[in-house]
């Protein structure tokens, strides 16, 4: 068994976003740090950075965040952007605030386009990312899409054939698998991640996609019921669900 890390604790919540080292000394001080029940008076103690630490510490009366390797499912919003930089409605916002101050950042799992809502994941685990997005990994993505017209009935075929090439691209498409809910609604997964793929697939056909929605990645599903906006945290067996079924 590997030895266990350690960290300071006022360097631990500083790259949690919990505040700057003084802020913590200051906030131990106060009696606002508990570790086992019991105050923290010396920020520079170390601790185990181990699974159950999250229980056993509080800040300011409630539980420590998760440490690193967390993994939100969000279910994204129209109109919001998968960026930390860019104007306009981030979905970094939708996080607590102090999220955003976390080092490792959190970072969206791929980008869903701003006019593109559902399943997007976010973590601030790099390498989980990597594995996720890897061209190699072929993790299905599923996307409800509702056309401007109605469909002629050959898509699901030159889609599924694995000859379909893209303007502007040298390298045909993967098969990709149609399914067709009514005349101008389709469901339509995928097992890459090209620029705007959906949309330039459907407008190659010579339709247009109005409303596109993003319902499942790997074998994760979006939750029933769940409100735009709204997020959770996953837990080790929904992470690795996301690449079941490549």
């Amino acid at each position: 068994m590997g030895k266990v890390a350690t960290s300071r604790i006022d360097r631990l919540l500083s790259s949690m976003g919990y505040g700057s080292r003084t802020e913590m000394a200051r906030l131990a001080k106060a009696g606002g740090i508990v570790l086992d029940g019991v105050e923290v008076a010396d920020v520079g103690q170390r601790v185990a950075l181990t699974p159950d630490l999250p229980a056993r510490m509080s800040i300011d009366g409630a539980a420590l965040d998760p440490l690193v390797g967390l993994v939100i499912l969000l279910n994204k919003p129209v109109g919001m952007t998968c960026s930390h930089k860019e104007q306009g409605p981030l979905v970094h916002d939708l996080l607590p605030r102090r999220w955003r101050a976390r080092d490792p950042a959190i970072s969206t799992v791929g980008r869903l386009d701003k006019q593109t809502s559902g399943l997007l994941l976010m973590t601030d685990d790099g390498a989980l990312l990597h594995r996720i997005i890897s061209p190699k990994r072929h993790v299905r993505k599923t996307y409800r899409a509702r056309l401007a017209r109605p469909m002629s009935g050959g898509e699901g075929a030159l889609f599924a054939s694995g000859t379909m090439m893209l303007e502007g691209e040298t390298k045909p498409l993967l098969p990709a698998e149609l399914v067709v809910v009514s005349e101008t609604e389709a469901l339509l997964t995928v097992t890459e991640g090209r620029y705007h793929q959906v949309r330039r697939m459907f407008a190659a056909v010579g339709n247009h996609v109005e409303a596109l929605h993003r319902e499942s990645l790997g074998g994760l599903t979006l939750p029933e019921g769940m409100a735009a906006g709204a997020w959770v945290l996953l837990d080790a067996a929904a992470v690795a669900s996301v690449f079941e079924g490549g």
